[in-house]
């Protein structure tokens, strides 16, 4: 069950702020602006709760056992260390150990975790682990690619750098080959050339 947002807290809070800042929330142009970031919280984070088993919850009996890659899933997240945006893709495969999810339900989970307080080390770990647990499968790979705008324009100030994250359980993490190929099928190329 999603949780409730309380949009009256964010538009004190964000008033606070601007105050803190040295800004007058009264004046023309930041007046609107504590409705426009509740508003704007709600949507971010108002799908963070979505239980991801629901996603999960119908699958079908196919008897395909070579590895399912779902590529270039976007996400946007929020960085719980500094309330900043990090976005990438993040690319998720499966080795189906005679049952198979719908392919979108694979991006549903991807936006389950993402829309929520995170850091990318928890998030690709916890979509690898819920279709691990749901699917059963011979193995399952996620890797995320991400920027994150609170080392991009604050604190280091890197843009251009991305962090990369992965997440492999069963036949992917036990078998050099099978982690080899999947992450040829991701790059295009064999991930050491």
């Amino acid at each position: 069950m999603p949780k409730k947002i309380d949009k009256e807290k964010i538009r004190r809070a964000v008033a606070l702020l601007l105050e803190g800042i040295g800004e007058n929330p009264k004046r023309d142009g930041l007046r609107d602006t504590p409705d426009r970031v509740a508003r704007m919280y709600e949507e971010i984070f108002g799908e963070g709760e979505q239980d991801p088993q629901i996603a999960l919850s119908k699958i079908f009996d196919e008897q395909h056992h070579e590895v399912v890659l779902v590529k270039d899933i976007p996400f946007f997240s929020m960085c719980e260390h500094h309330l900043m945006p990090f976005f990438g893709k993040a690319h998720v495969a499966y080795i189906p150990n005679g049952k198979v999810v719908g392919i979108s339900k694979l991006a549903r989970v991807v936006e389950a975790f993402a829309r929520r307080p995170q850091v990318q080390e928890r998030m690709t770990s916890q979509i690898a682990d819920i279709i691990e647990k749901q699917l059963k499968p011979d193995g399952v790979a996620v890797v995320c690619e991400g920027v994150h705008t609170c080392m991009t324009m604050r604190g280091v100030k890197k843009p251009g750098t991305s962090v990369i994250t992965s997440a492999m359980r069963g036949g992917f993490r036990k078998r050099v080959s099978t982690r080899t190929e999947i992450m040829a099928l991701i790059y295009g190329r064999h991930p050491l050339t």
